[in-house]
């Protein structure tokens, strides 16, 4: 790496419609140079992105690139490229049905009397990725290659095109290992050829292994830029989630549940896992528990929980129901055994925007129940009335769009639609991401109570705070493994955050 800067972003603002996305955000990068840049959710890593490769409208601040005399206001992600910036998605963005070399060169063939240049095409792919030592049939369908290969066909394409600015947005979310060293080879090789690599990725390991230097943004702001080799994983994951690593050792335990001992077990499973998603675990739920899965974004919470509940179905292991062992392939297969998913995207995936809030509480009963039993509309309105009652739901009234409540309402409904069900355990993604602090503590209590009713509950967050009020045990993940379980003294915020940052808690990396 040297010290050629080749890309400047100064005082970066981006506004949606009652959100600020970025605040006066500052990033540089270096030739030569792989530069992660970290945060949690919503922290605005993709809208900064979104900023500099022209997808969104910048709203204040400017961009400048090494070579061009005047700020830069790209208008899309063509006009970058023409810059030097490209970008290699998470999802891929080749066409399939087409050979890999003209997945390199689509858009800008070359040709010979009017037409395309067959062999020159096929010849200087075979050149474009020998430089990567990928040795492949350029002549081939993509399709026909594995899901490494082709991210490693959109790097070449990107850098093909652009010979500045590579960036790569989580590009080992779908690798195995033995990929991920590849890739790893092909940055350095990068590196070597004077290309700045923005590096977006979820797991720790990888970001202290590859990156020489690190950007933090929380909420849209920057929190600091810092040399990789200089800042210790717990500190890193403290600014990612808000707290200084100084005043861990200060804060005490804030949880409220009472520790206690759980004789009944409710869900078991043993080596359960998923193929590129979660690595086989074991996990124990006693009836009236309360778990909670900590860790950072992509740490493998959410993947474990859609596992458990069947959304993504499990490849390896074995998972059991009060002692019986149980084959949970799909959702309906959950809900039938007294499972209930509160996901995290509420609005993609768990509203009915344009039902209304007495059709979003009974639609899973409904399906429960089968299309041969199908509700009256008087039995509908009694269960909205009395979820909307026991819940405090603000709503005009049991037929509005649900879409017209606000956030903290509409995850509300969600509830009621489960608890409806009466399930035996509820899986709780983020339930209170996103609404008001007076919500935020209904739910916690409403969380308690059902465990004081003997409901079992898996709860995910990413506040520390919040898990410590109504968590009695603690499930760590980090890069798609279960790490450890804490429980009793060991549940406090230092510990916590020690261990999801996985380093040595003197200070080392």
């Amino acid at each position: 790496m040297n010290n050629e800067v080749i890309l400047t972003m100064r005082g970066i603002d981006k506004k949606f419609p009652g959100v600020t996305a970025l605040s006066k955000v500052d990033f540089t990068l270096r030739s030569g140079e792989v530069h992660a840049l970290m945060g949690e959710n919503g922290a605005g890593k993709s809208t900064l992105i979104k900023v500099l490769t022209g997808v969104e409208a910048l709203d204040g601040g400017e961009i400048r690139i090494k070579g061009v005399d005047h700020p830069v206001v790209n208008s899309s992600p063509q006009e970058a490229q023409k810059y030097g910036i490209s970008t290699v998605y998470q999802e891929i963005n080749l066409c399939p049905n087409l050979s890999v070399a003209e997945n390199i060169f689509l858009g800008r063939e070359p040709k010979k009397w009017g037409r395309i240049d067959w062999k020159t095409i096929n010849q200087k792919a075979t050149e474009i990725l020998d430089v990567f030592q990928i040795e492949i049939d350029v002549t081939k369908p993509i399709e026909n290659y594995s899901v490494a290969i082709q991210q490693m066909v959109a790097i070449a394409r990107a850098v093909d095109i652009s010979s500045k600015v590579l960036i790569l947005d989580e590009p080992t979310s779908s690798l195995d290992e033995h990929e991920v060293e590849k890739l790893f080879s092909v940055m350095s090789k990068l590196k070597d050829m004077g290309i700045g690599i923005i590096f977006i990725t979820h797991f720790l390991e990888e970001v202290y292994r590859i990156s020489d230097r690190i950007t933090i943004l929380r909420n849209g702001i920057r929190v600091g830029e810092y040399e990789t080799n200089s800042l210790p994983r717990v500190q890193l994951v403290a600014k990612m989630m808000g707290k200084e690593y100084d005043e861990l050792t200060t804060i005490k335990n804030v949880g409220s549940y009472e520790a206690k001992d759980y004789e009944d077990k409710l869900l078991e499973t043993e080596q359960l896992g998923r193929m590129g998603s979660i690595k086989p675990f074991d996990f124990l739920l006693h009836k009236g528990e309360v778990v909670g899965l900590a860790g950072l974004l992509g740490s493998g919470r959410s993947e474990m929980s859609r596992v458990i509940y069947g959304a993504d179905r499990a490849d390896t292991g074995q998972a059991y129901w009060k002692g019986e062992k149980i084959a949970v392939h799909a959702p309906m297969d959950a809900m039938k055994i007294g499972m209930a998913y509160l996901p995290e995207n509420r609005m993609v995936e768990g509203i009915f925007p344009e039902l209304s809030v007495r059709e979003n509480i009974i639609i899973a009963l409904q399906a429960k129940t089968g299309i041969w039993k199908l509700m009256s509309s008087k039995e509908q309105e009694a269960f909205a009335d009395k979820y909307i009652e026991l819940l405090q739901i603000k709503t005009p009234n049991i037929d509005a769009p649900i879409k017209n409540l606000s956030g903290g309402n509409q995850q509300k409904v969600i509830f009621a639609r489960w608890l409806l069900t009466n399930p035996e355990l509820l899986i709780l993604d983020e339930p209170t991401r996103g609404i008001d602090v007076g919500t935020k503590t209904e739910i916690q209590k409403l969380v308690l109570e059902l465990a004081g009713q003997g409901k079992s509950i898996i709860f995910i967050s990413s506040e520390i705070e919040e898990m410590l009020r109504v968590c009695s045990r603690m499930v760590v993940l980090r890069d798609g493994n279960k790490i450890c379980e804490l429980s009793g003294d060991e549940l406090g915020q230092k510990q916590i955050m020690e261990t999801i940052a996985g380093g040595d808690i003197s200070g080392e990396n």
